[in-house]
């Protein structure tokens, strides 16, 4: 079942950055990292991501990602806010590339669209590497829901809005990504 997948603490998440960041595909693979923990994207939204979902009117990084229907499981496009470290890791990687205005953001070594089953299998090797059992490349959207219901507090939003960035047809969806904690359970019990 995805919703499974473990949800990374910052100290996991900083490790699989470093180990990600090494090597000729460098740029990209930090992209895939952003896509997945801060936009929430699934494997197969990460694959067909092309640069006309990323670029505002005057070829810049613009300020959201626009998933469209078709990439987005049961065609749920959406808009998601880009987070500054997405947007900066999407700027280096588009300068690399030459500014191109069309085309995969996410290139295969080959120069294509990585498909989605090339996506879960980057993710799972690199997991591997780090050495962290149980994730998989639903770990980042796991943890990217988690982490923006327990921001929503401070944000004055509501899970209506966790639904609305993960693109699911149902908040039931939603509250099944959601990880508990116990730390924050305990506040609110002491706060009664």
């Amino acid at each position: 079942m995805a919703t499974s997948a473990k949800v990374l603490a910052p100290g996991e998440l900083r490790r699989v950055q470093a180990r990600a960041s090494r090597g000729r595909f460098a740029h990209r693979n930090k992209v895939i990292i952003m896509l997945s923990f801060k936009a929430g994207l699934r494997a197969c939204e990460i694959a067909g991501l092309t640069w006309a979902m990323v670029l505002a009117a005057d070829g810049r990084i613009g300020s959201s990602l626009a998933i469209d229907g078709l990439i987005a499981k049961n065609g749920r496009a959406r808009r998601v806010p880009m987070h500054p470290e997405l947007k900066r890791a999407l700027q280096n990687l588009h300068k690399v590339c030459g500014h191109p205005v069309g085309g995969p953001v996410v290139r295969s070594q080959r120069g294509s669209h990585m498909t989605p089953r090339s996506v879960v299998n980057w993710f799972s090797e690199l997991y591997e590497r780090v050495g962290l059992a149980g994730c998989s490349s639903h770990s980042g959207r796991r943890t990217f829901i988690t982490l923006t219901a327990r921001m929503l507090g401070r944000a004055g939003g509501s899970l209506r809005d966790v639904q609305e960035l993960a693109g699911h047809r149902s908040i039931t969806t939603t509250e099944r990504y959601i990880e508990g904690d116990r730390d924050a359970q305990r506040k609110l019990v002491a706060m009664l």
